[in-house]
């Protein structure tokens, strides 16, 4: 219990708490192998030429084939250190691997084999039993420290896995803490490290033997081999652009003795082996229900999405009464008005004067700057008054409840947009007849003639002659500065711009009120009876225990209206 408790300190701290042990751990079993090679047979070191594996095939047949499931518990753990990619850099589990554990590891059974030539009888404890007298008591401190220092190594494994598997959308919502900010992969989750807890002591309770134990390890060690070379062979293949031919010859060689290993380990399939695949199929079975599920709302609500030319049809007030204050709608969508926008205009019978399409996405850097935090896009015509926000956070972004913060920060974020946008329509108009007055420019020097008439005829031919060239530019931008309309001059002399502003500040004024859809999702009548069991029942039950949205998207639970919707997929 006290190894998951400091989970939630973090991957680094917990690692620099266990890293001089494990230092000793190794060197103690390097040093010991190395004394028993000396002290009892050197000869052992022959175990190097790999034509003994072919006579120990021949001379014990289906006996050593039984024992290779008791070879593949010599290299556990291995693939554990391969999944804590996202916990240290790659050149630090090349090195420690390289130079330190497999070294290591070698020494130690070259010295048990040493050991067992002159005490054969001793093979049931042989580790202990080779340890020099003086140093048993050290080395069982050690090892049992080490042995929970192994564990720590699956645990944050787990993590990893769970967190990309909801990165993918195949696992259901669960509360992340990510504990360090120079690695991505340093997480911690709550309920994933209580639950390893329970089955670790419920296993144990049910086994009650290392053997069974070793069994069931045995089978999930091999198949995460076999499905690590698939998935590199696929790697190879369509990232990669591996010669097809060289990636064949890759999964053959490396899954024929994944197999041969296979088959000898799921002969101990009711000796404890069945314990991995049960969970394989609980979490699989987990794991397809929601994406499953997931994938049939997102297309759902993709497919229902309201179009701008319905907006349009029910004009700026939208069909109701537009009051003052600032609405937050909070949905999943990109591009497009959302579908539970109009279960809202069907449901109210007024709107607020300012609507915000707020989506929050998470991008892989630590912090996110507050001025780059908000990314602000018109969805209709000005009248209207609506506009989409993508809430950018980092992934050690502190979203607190503290939403007077997030809404100051968000309404000056949505004043800059709205004055850029200005600016940028200015600009933009200006380029434009900046350039039909020079190609008439250019018309009239070559014709050598006037070019505007009335009023500005007395003023053009006395600097014709003379200033033409000089002051041409700086009076055709005195004429298009007077041309240019009220609603693209500065904030304080756009009159379209300034009642804009004037308009948001006074719904800020007016409160914040946050829409949510509580959407279900049901199949529809014509369904299969697999599907209805999957989304009705399963999918249904998933989505209602996990985290829930308005935990998810850190919403304050005052001035919440949800609106109900089904979707039927």
């Amino acid at each position: 219990m006290a190894l998951f408790s400091i989970q939630r300190f973090g991957t680094s701290k917990v690692g620099f708490l266990f890293a001089p042990i494990l230092a000793l751990w190794f060197f103690s079993l390097g040093s010991i192998g190395v004394y028993n090679i000396l002290k009892y047979d050197i000869t052992v070191l022959r175990a190097f030429n790999p034509a003994y594996i072919y006579f120990f095939f021949k001379r014990n047949g289906k006996a050593a084939w039984s024992s290779l499931g008791g070879c593949v518990l010599c290299i556990t753990g291995a693939e554990a250190m391969f999944a804590d990619l996202g916990h240290f850099s790659v050149p630090a589990i090349q090195i420690a691997f390289t130079c330190v554990v497999f070294p290591c590891l070698l020494l130690a059974y070259m010295g048990q084999a040493a050991f067992l030539t002159k005490n054969p009888s001793s093979y049931s404890s042989i580790f202990y039993k080779s340890v020099p007298e003086s140093l048993f008591w050290p080395v069982f401190v050690v090892a049992t420290l080490a042995a929970m220092i192994a564990s720590q190594a699956m645990i944050s494994a787990t993590f990893s896995c769970i967190k990309q598997s909801m990165a993918l959308g195949c696992f259901p919502r669960l509360k992340i803490i990510h504990t360090s900010k120079k690695f991505i992969g340093q997480i911690y989750i709550p309920v994933v490290n209580w639950f390893l807890m329970i089955m670790c002591i419920v296993v144990v309770s049910i086994f009650q033997s290392t053997t069974d134990i070793a069994n069931a390890y045995g089978i999930a060690e091999v198949g995460v081999m076999m499905v690590s070379t698939i998935l590199v062979t696929l790697v190879m293949v369509l990232i990669w652009q591996t010669n097809l031919l060289l990636a064949l010859c890759f999964c053959l060689g490396f899954g024929s003795v994944e197999l041969i290993y296979m088959s000898s380990v799921l002969s101990k399939i009711f000796e404890g082996g069945w314990l991995p695949l049960a969970f394989a199929t609980l979490f699989l079975s987990v794991m397809y229900t929601w994406n499953y599920g997931s994938v049939l709302k997102y297309r759902s609500e993709v497919r229902e999405k309201v179009s701008v030319d319905t907006m349009l049809e029910l004009g700026s007030n939208l069909g109701t009464v537009r009051v003052p204050g600032v609405g937050l709608l909070y949905n999943e969508l990109v591009q497009g008005i959302p579908s539970i926008f109009l279960q809202f205009l069907l449901n109210l019978p007024a709107l607020h004067s300012t609507i915000v399409f707020v989506c929050i996405k998470y991008v892989p850097i630590p912090v996110v700057p507050q001025e780059e935090r908000f990314l602000f896009r018109r969805v209709c015509p000005k009248d209207y008054h609506i506009f989409r926000c993508v809430a950018r956070y980092g992934y050690k972004d502190v979203r607190k409840e503290d939403h007077q913060a997030f809404e100051q920060l968000l309404i000056e974020s949505l004043e800059k947009f709205l004055r850029r946008e200005a600016l940028d329509s200015a600009l933009e108009l200006e380029g434009n007849l900046t350039e039909e007055l020079d190609s008439v420019s250019a018309n009239a020097r070559e014709s050598d003639v006037p070019v505007d008439t009335g009023a500005d005829e007395l003023s053009i031919p006395l600097m014709h002659d003379q200033k033409l060239e000089e002051t041409g530019t700086s009076s055709a931008a005195q004429e298009v500065a007077s041309t240019l309309p009220s609603s693209y001059m500065s904030s304080d002399e756009d009159p379209s711009l300034e009642y804009e502003l004037s308009a948001l500040r006074e719904a800020t004024e007016s409160g914040f009120t946050y829409l949510l859809g509580h959407g279900d999702v049901r199949a529809k009548k014509n369904s299969f009876f697999f599907k209805k069991l999957m989304i009705n029942y399963f999918y249904s039950f998933l989505r209602n225990n996990c985290r829930g949205g308005t935990a998810n998207m850190r919403v304050p639970h005052t001035n919440i209206i949800q609106v109900g919707m089904t979707y039927m997929v």
